[in-house]
């Protein structure tokens, strides 16, 4: 992941940009800024976005485009909600982008690319997962912790990992028995890397702190259970 600048047709990496703005609009658009508004909460977010940049910065990879990271994204949807947390991402991804480019690596024009791959669809499908889960099963703590956090958060990682690789087989940068030999099956060893941390730093904070994770409601999970 991280895609650099030409490994896609220019047409998709600018095509990208159309539903990345549109997506980035509604994000600030609907986003729940009152929270934001608590200078504790601020601080968390923030805080939270500088421990990621670092976390995304460390990757490892032998290709252009096939290196690997944590994402974090299951964390950050649930302790902020979609919308700040893709708008949380993309200041990430702008920094390790800004970063990667004072080092020679240019990747401002597969920005939106690396954007809708990275920070859109785990976002949303970790907050799909989520919300799968309050439908269908019971509301339960450890229901929370093992299946939105923990299994939620390795599902997230492995589908991800799909969508890049199906990316670079139908823009015929890589073939097809390369990348699903060679690296997608990593992503599901990153899974489990990816459950143990969200699941890991969710568990704590829920014990320690619940009002950092606002999808985490003590009424909800813990009151007469």
């Amino acid at each position: 992941m991280n895609f650099p600048d030409s490994l896609f047709p220019e047409f998709w990496e600018f095509a990208a940009f159309v539903p990345l703005v549109l997506i980035l609009l509604w994000c600030v658009w609907t986003a729940p800024w009152k929270r934001l508004a608590e200078s504790s909460q601020s601080n968390i977010w923030l805080g939270t976005l500088v421990i990621l940049t670092l976390v995304w910065s460390m990757k490892a990879g032998i290709k252009p485009g096939l290196n690997l990271h944590l994402l974090g994204a299951t964390m950050l949807a649930l302790m902020f909600g979609r919308q700040l947390a893709i708008i949380g991402f993309a200041i990430v991804l702008a920094a390790v982008t800004f970063n990667q480019s004072l080092k020679g690596i240019e990747a401002w024009h597969a920005f939106a690319l690396n954007a809708l791959v990275l920070a859109v669809f785990p976002v949303l499908l970790a907050d799909a997962i989520r919300r799968g889960v309050e439908r269908y099963l019971p509301l339960n703590f450890f229901v929370y912790i093992f299946v939105t956090a923990f299994f939620g958060a390795a599902i997230t990682a492995v589908a991800t990992g799909l969508l890049a690789s199906l990316l670079l087989w139908a823009g015929d940068v890589y073939p097809v028995a390369m990348l699903f030999e060679d690296y997608f099956p990593y992503y599901i060893l990153l899974g489990f890397s990816e459950a143990w941390l969200n699941g890991a730093v969710i568990t704590m904070m829920v014990v320690y702190v619940p009002h950092w994770v606002g999808s985490f409601d003590d009424r909800r999970y813990l009151l007469n259970k």
